[in-house]
């Protein structure tokens, strides 16, 4: 069905040309935008499939002059530093080096809330080693479903609700602290560089750091608050047992695992000093990666490469390639004109336009299964809107990662949030408006970092 409409969306186009304002190239670029999402969403066939298609249609429809200019966004600096991240990731989980980071952080408290409150400050912790939010929630629901069980806690009982919305709702908004911290953070940065200015390592830190550890601390608590958990009861073995239960969490490191922590504390002081010398970040994660790859180490193999997301990584570079393409031929100017023409932007205070465009990131990143696409498709318009009505490009494209980020209005909008949903007590309804309260946060945190923090720093 969504094939057949996609099909019939460009022969329209094609054929009528319904848009007369616009020119037919960006005609056909804004129909190849459009296609592209509606496959996307629905998913008929793999994300490799459908990216590949649109591109191609670029340069069919002849919206770009060469075939090298419509795979443009696949020669982007950001899918390959993505490649390797996940490369890195996929390590640290291999050797079990995040269940023994997840296990060893840990020391549960003697009741439900100091336990859930432990938990929440480890997983904080725990976003600094490892970029992946999905990544952090399979390590630690082992972790909560045995605290659960050394309680001897009921189904469904508020630390379990509470710890559950933690790992699949605020556990993600860790990762914006830092600019390597997955892929949200990444995409949002490589836009910011193109279309306002580049942030070093430590400066996207500065930035963001701060609000994000605030709107972490924020939902943390309302996910406690919200679910009444416990403060009496007591657990007889204490935590040690729960520390050490699992053998990745006793002993000394492996070889492997040690190999794995200093190489990645290397890649972290690496992209430290970098910001001050200049060296671009992807550099250090490609030589992390080259170093566990290595004969004798084996630590990466060819298993982790096949194992890769490809469809998201085609799906990144095929939207860049888009964009490149609406870029060139003007589109999106076109159709910010073309709006600000019917709708009344001008007369809207600088807050009101502000409001209205963090709605409209809100209201499109709902119908993406992961927050990097949805800021890649989200945040070069918004910024186009921004420049053309003075509104602060930094701050905006800053705001919008910290709303996009926290918004999880559908369970298959965050896979931590899938993986929660699976594994704990919670429903859909509890999924939507929890979502809601940590979007609501995100726009408190967003506000008071516009007026206060940022421009103190930036």
């Amino acid at each position: 069905m969504t094939l057949a409409a996609a099909a019939a969306l460009l022969l329209a186009v094609v054929g009528l040309h319904p848009v007369s304002v616009l020119p037919v190239r960006s005609q056909y670029a804004l129909s190849v935008f459009v296609v592209a999402l509606l496959l996307w969403l629905t998913k008929p066939v793999p994300y490799a499939i459908s990216s590949l298609a649109c591109v191609s249609l670029l340069y069919a429809l002849g919206v770009v002059d060469s075939f090298e200019a419509a795979v443009s966004g696949f020669t982007s600096s950001l899918v390959y530093f993505l490649l390797v991240l996940l490369l890195l990731g996929n390590a640290v989980r291999s050797v079990g080096l995040d269940t023994r980071l997840a296990n060893r952080l840990l020391s549960p408290d003697s009741t439900p809330r100091g336990t859930f409150r432990s938990i929440a400050r480890n997983v904080l912790v725990l976003a600094l080693f490892m970029p992946s939010a999905m990544a952090r929630a399979v390590a630690f629901i082992p972790i909560v479903e045995e605290v659960t069980a050394e309680f001897d806690l009921p189904a469904g009982s508020g630390f379990e609700r509470a710890t559950y919305l933690l790992l699949g709702h605020v556990n993600p908004i860790a990762s914006m602290a830092l600019m390597t911290g997955g892929g949200m953070a990444l995409v949002t940065s490589g836009i910011l560089a193109t279309s306002v200015r580049p942030l070093s390592w430590v400066e996207w830190a500065v930035l963001m750091v701060p609000p994000t550890v605030a709107l972490y601390a924020l939902a943390a608590a309302a996910a406690g608050l919200l679910n009444a958990v416990d403060g009496d009861s007591t657990i007889d073995s204490g935590g040690s047992e729960i520390a050490d239960s699992s053998p990745a969490g006793s002993g000394e490191l492996t070889r492997e695992q040690g190999l794995v922590a200093a190489v990645m504390a290397g890649t972290v002081l690496a992209w430290v000093v970098g910001s001050f010398v200049g060296l671009p970040e992807i550099l250090p994660a490609v030589a992390a990666v080259t170093v566990l790859a290595l004969p004798g180490v084996d630590v990466i193999d060819a298993d982790d490469v096949k194992g890769l997301s490809w469809g998201v990584l085609f799906l990144i570079g095929a939207t860049l390639s888009i964009l490149d393409a609406l870029e060139a031929t003007r589109t999106i100017a076109l159709v910010v004109d073309l709006l600000a023409r019917f709708v009344p932007f001008e007369a809207f205070s600088h807050w009101q336009l502000v409001g209205l465009l963090l709605g409209f990131a809100v209201a499109v990143r709902v119908l993406f299964s992961t927050g990097s696409a949805a800021i890649v498709v989200i945040l070069p318009i918004v910024l186009r809107f921004a420049e053309t009505f003075g509104v602060t490009r930094l701050y905006l494209g800053l705001a919008v990662l910290l709303v996009v980020g926290s918004t999880t209005i559908l369970p298959f909008n965050t896979t931590a949030v899938l993986v929660s949903l699976d594994r704990g007590p919670l429903t859909n309804r509890d999924v939507t408006l929890f979502g809601l309260v940590t979007m609501g946060l995100s726009l408190v945190v967003v506000t008071l970092s516009w007026l206060f923090y940022w421009p103190l720093v930036a």
